[in-house]
């Protein structure tokens, strides 16, 4: 009984080394914008030097491209390879489609996602105008992204 009392003390103890942070807050109050870019005080052209944001906006444009190509070719490989499993499977009589019932679902979620779309709309200018507002004081930086972005995309 004693070694069992002393094992909940530790799992207590345990637990409460570990601290909680809510990720949700963190988010929307636009901190972690903040932190990987500097505050909106100034722009990243003050903190370095053009060929340094040139070759930092290179790099990471360069592998946002190769990862989007390659995770692009991925998914269309797999959509195009369902659906024509699905082809295949629908032509052999495995499987029958009931596609007023499909056309129906896809309208219903057609509303859902309009009604979704209104209501997420303020926080999504606001990023948008964020976001505008950092490639306006950060020209350089965003530059040498797309330059990159488009390298990787043909790598």
């Amino acid at each position: 009984m004693a070694a069992q009392q002393q094992h909940t003390e530790a799992q207590e103890d345990e637990d409460e080394a570990y601290e909680i942070v809510d990720l949700t807050t963190y988010a929307r109050s636009h901190q972690w914008w903040s932190t990987m870019f500097g505050n909106n005080s100034g722009p990243i052209t003050e903190k370095y030097s053009v060929s340094t944001q040139i070759m930092m906006g290179g790099v990471s444009g360069w592998c946002a491209g190769y990862l989007f190509q390659r995770v692009g070719k991925i998914a269309a490989t797999a959509v195009g390879g369902g659906f024509l499993l699905l082809q295949i499977a629908n032509h052999s009589g495995y499987v029958q489609v009931d596609w007023k019932k499909v056309e129906k679902d896809v309208n219903k979620a057609k509303r859902h996602l309009k009604k979704k779309a209104n209501k997420s709309a303020p926080e999504i200018n606001t990023f948008i105008e964020e976001a505008t507002e950092f490639l306006k004081k950060n020209v350089v930086l965003s530059s040498g992204f797309i330059g990159g972005f488009l390298l990787g995309l043909a790598s």
